[in-house]
């Protein structure tokens, strides 16, 4: 890649705090946009509005969907924000580049039926069903996503408040909750299960794995399609349909779209509002299955 593109992925990590996993997708649509220009011998500082409608129809050739190419267009548009205030273009001409209409898909997320099926009282033994229990607790009692359940620290956690300081996207810091359920497994993780892992040796993460380095996200995946398996549940259940399935919950019971805002740490609010139109379809159907003239 070009150097001012290497510094724009620098200045986004040390000045920006943005996590790995946005610094990849940062770093994978610059480089597609970076192999784009090469290839056709286009100044990224010099580049015109009809070779930006040349990409942008290369990626729609390529039968990219409109999410993707949102989300390629928000990275240019950042990069050339960032070049702009540090004097390397004269004008910022992705800022005009609107982004193309995407549908939002309603999250999918977890009947009641289901989670009780997930957190049925079990007789659990090994430290093994304790952690994995444990996982499924805090995902669900507090919403936080899969990156900061892995970063979470000892020292971040007050069992007597019950509450979690996690850092979120941005690097912003804010408390989340959780209620006696969770309080329990995680005492008994902690007092119980946790050394078993640590094997007399230290971490300060909460989740360790092999040689004492924190669990993965990808490791927290793959442990939850397993106790999901054990289960027998026909449901494809992620950490992120947990983070949806808390959202739900608390929208479906009465809690304001604010409060969730920032329970689960969202910038904007419209984020949050897609989970309203799933309360609107369930009050839609009580509707039509409980008027007696529809």
């Amino acid at each position: 890649m070009e150097k001012p593109m290497i510094n724009f992925l620098e200045y986004l990590k040390y000045e920006r705090n943005y996590s790995e996993h946005t610094m990849t997708n940062y770093q994978q649509e610059l480089e597609k946009y970076y192999h784009y220009i090469k290839s056709r011998q286009i100044s990224y500082q010099q580049i015109t509005k009809n070779e930006i409608r040349s990409y942008l129809k290369y990626l729609d050739d390529l039968n990219y969907k409109n999410s993707s190419i949102s989300r390629n267009i928000s990275a240019l548009r950042t990069f050339y924000k960032y070049l702009f205030q540090n004097n390397q273009i004269k004008e910022n001409i992705w800022s005009g580049i609107r982004n193309p209409k995407v549908t939002r898909k309603i999250p999918n997320f977890l009947t009641t039926l289901e989670l009780e099926k997930i957190f049925e009282p079990k007789d659990l033994k090994t430290p093994y069903e304790i952690r994995n229990r444990l996982i499924f607790e805090l995902l669900y009692a507090t919403g936080m996503r899969v990156s900061e359940l892995v970063n979470m620290k000892c020292s971040d956690i007050s069992l007597e408040d019950q509450t979690i300081r996690t850092l979120g996207k941005g690097k912003k810091e804010r408390i989340v909750y959780f209620g006696e359920y969770a309080k329990e497994i995680l005492n008994r993780y902690l007092l119980e299960t946790r050394n078993t892992f640590l094997n007399t040796k230290k971490s300060e993460y909460l989740f360790v794995g092999k040689n004492t380095t924190k669990l993965t996200r990808n490791r927290i995946s793959e442990i939850i399609n397993e106790e999901i398996k054990k289960i027998g549940l026909d449901h494809h259940v992620s950490p992120h349909v947990l983070r949806h399935t808390f959202a739900t919950q608390l929208l479906n019971n009465g809690a304001d779209i604010r409060s969730v805002q920032e329970l689960l740490g969202h910038e904007n609010l419209s984020t949050t509002q897609i989970y309203t139109h799933i309360t609107n379809e369930q009050l839609r159907k009580s509707y039509r299955d409980n008027m007696p003239r529809p």
